[in-house]
């Protein structure tokens, strides 16, 4: 089965409940760190492997800090994709060989570095800020979700008292920046 966003692959996992789930980062509406984490909250039989055309560190320790039980690229062969997948499914880690030691390096400067700024931020909040990004209107977001206008205008603000940012471009640029909107 394939789901052509993040909310469509958490309904997915939430009407199916798969035993692994393989995820890409980059989807419209909803990105695989937020769907993977709602998944892994929600469905807590169900481990997620993400697969990314993106090898930094930065993205490899996001996604294991935020619940994933492997992170392979893109770039990777069908055997390693094999692996870690059936790793995922005895419940076992899985790091692409060729991105272990980043990992292993960025998670060594995260006991040192001052915390991530994503966690200042509500899952709501990640959710409305990237769909801001992505362009589209308070009257828009507030159907997407299925809540009020006056609730999205409420969390817009509050995410700009919160990150210290005066105007949607200033939040269009954090999330771009912070890697909350990403492009393949």
């Amino acid at each position: 089965m394939e789901a052509a966003d993040g909310r469509a692959a958490i309904a997915l996992a939430m009407e199916k409940r798969p035993d692994v789930v393989l995820m890409d980062i980059a989807m419209p509406a909803m990105n695989g760190f937020e769907a993977m984490s709602r998944i892994v909250k929600d469905a807590p039989g169900t481990r997620v492997v993400m697969v990314s055309m993106y090898e930094d560190e930065e993205m490899v320790w996001r996604a294991l800090r935020l619940g994933a039980a492997g992170y392979v690229s893109k770039s990777s062969g069908v055997n390693e994709l094999e692996a870690a997948l059936r790793a995922a499914e005895k419940g076992e880690p899985y790091v692409s060989p060729a991105l272990r030691t980043t990992a292993a390096d960025e998670e060594a400067r995260s006991r040192q570095a001052d915390p991530d700024p994503q966690r200042r931020l509500t899952p709501r909040q990640r959710e409305i800020i990237q769909l801001i990004a992505e362009g589209m209107t308070s009257r828009e977001i507030a159907e997407t979700l299925k809540i009020h206008i006056k609730t999205v205008e409420s969390h817009r603000m509050h995410l700009m008292k919160r990150l210290g940012i005066h105007d949607v471009a200033g939040l269009v640029r954090y999330a771009i920046r912070h890697k909350l909107v990403l492009s393949e």
